[in-house]
């Protein structure tokens, strides 16, 4: 193993280089590697070999168990049952739709766990709805689109799978009940600053259910809203692995989708299955390839030069903490988040851990970081389908972002100054 810095060159200008010219990523990682390992006399079989073992994975089979989950849910009309869960519970207060926005996100992002999808499924009614009851586009698009890294945080989240892989086979069980504390918080703090701002600005009060009506909306979300019991109790009690709680997940919503729901038919699961399966495609794609850029980035001792940098800085753990966010937040405006994940975790996961944090808390400080890169332009994908949602440029919608971003910001720190919040759940799993 050595340090080639005309290597190491080669291996990022080409990659930044055909990013730039729009490459898609998996053949831009994968063109890069092999230039890399064709100027350092790195058989290409290797490569080849590494490629396949990053894909050779047990926690990997939980991703498409989790897609085909969140595909039915979503396709099935879950959205609509949890926001009006969510109407019945906070619509009533001042603000109240706008709060509806971000328990709905809590919700559904429990059975998506994706921000994208948090944002189409929520956002294609509440934002015109929003709009419609007299709340600002750039106030609508922001609560949407900040309450959507919930989806993030709170499983199943596909991107803790892709930590745990980059982490070395980390356990996905811990990485996800870590979440529920964060991201209850981080959705609890948004539905604050949704009623400050709601009062400040005499926004409109929702509408107000009886016990009836609330009782007959809470039973018709029910059978869809179990999955997440199936998925935190299953975990959090031993009865199975998260993969397996995946498996069960997307059986399960099988069943109340097409059985008791009746909302999807013989050809609309076929269609979720072949959407589940070219987003699959595209995530194997990306997570081989990023698994041989990985290895040329190790081979080339970057994350030991990273880790040298970062300590002959500052040996204070908080310090070197401050400068690896910093670097994600600067990152998380330019790079897709998955891309981070698979790239950056190797390199910046010794790092932390040498300074004393435990990987579990690392992997939710950086599932946060990031979410926030995909609310901020210019490669923010939710901020980017929030405001095409709410047909309005990305320079208004920013502007309605301050008290959210500020929010988001300092429950990051929060979660990085006390490690409990992230550790206490998992240390009491069996």
């Amino acid at each position: 193993m050595t340090t080639d810095a005309t290597a190491l060159i080669i291996l990022l200008a080409a990659f930044f280089g055909l990013i730039l010219i729009r490459v898609p990523i998996a053949v831009a990682l994968i063109a890069a590697s092999v230039t890399c390992g064709l100027y350092l006399d790195i058989p290409l079989v290797v490569l080849l070999q590494k490629m396949v073992s990053g894909l050779n994975s047990f926690t990997f089979l939980a991703v498409p168990f989790f897609i085909i989950a969140g595909e039915l849910m979503s396709d099935g009309g879950m959205s609509d049952k949890i926001i009006r869960l969510a109407d019945a519970v906070v619509g009533k207060v001042r603000g109240g739709l706008a709060m509806v926005n971000v328990l709905a996100s809590m919700l559904f992002g429990g059975i998506s766990g994706s921000s994208v999808a948090d944002v189409s499924a929520i956002g294609t009614f509440l934002i015109p709805l929003m709009k419609k009851k007299g709340y600002p586009a750039d106030f609508a698009t922001a609560v949407t689109v900040s309450g959507s890294v919930q989806g993030i945080i709170i499983p199943p989240s596909q991107n803790m799978i892709y930590y745990a892989l980059a982490a070395g086979g980390l356990s996905i069980s811990k990485l996800f009940i870590a979440g529920y504390i964060p991201g209850i918080l981080f959705g609890c703090s948004l539905m604050t600053v949704c009623y400050v701002i709601a009062v400040l600005k005499k926004f409109p009060r929702g509408d107000t259910y009886s016990l009836r009506q609330s009782l007959r909306i809470f039973l018709d979300a029910i059978a869809g809203l179990f999955v997440i019991f199936i998925i935190i109790g299953g975990i959090l009690f031993g009865i199975f692995t998260a993969t397996e709680s995946a498996a069960v997940a997307s059986v399960y919503g099988l069943i109340i989708t097409v059985f008791v729901y009746r909302s999807l038919g013989p050809r609309d699961v076929l269609n979720v299955f072949l959407r589940s399966l070219k987003t699959l495609s595209m995530i194997i794609a990306i997570i081989g390839a990023s698994s041989v850029f990985a290895f040329l980035l190790a081979w080339l001792k970057v994350p030991v030069m990273v880790s040298a940098f970062f300590t002959s800085v500052s040996s204070d753990p908080l310090v070197v903490m401050l400068m690896v966010n910093l670097l994600l937040l600067v990152l998380g405006m330019l790079v897709d988040m998955g891309i981070l994940i698979l790239l950056m975790t190797p390199i910046l996961l010794p790092v932390v851990t040498a300074v004393g944090f435990d990987p579990i808390h690392f992997g939710i400080i950086m599932m946060v970081n990031l979410g926030i890169g995909l609310c901020t332009p210019p490669v923010g994908t939710s901020l980017f389908v929030g405001c095409s949602i709410a047909r309005i440029s990305i320079e208004d919608a920013v502007k309605g972002f301050t008290p959210f971003y500020l929010t988001m910001l300092a429950i990051l720190t929060l979660i990085i100054l006390v490690p409990e919040l992230s550790l206490w759940l998992p240390s009491k799993m069996r």
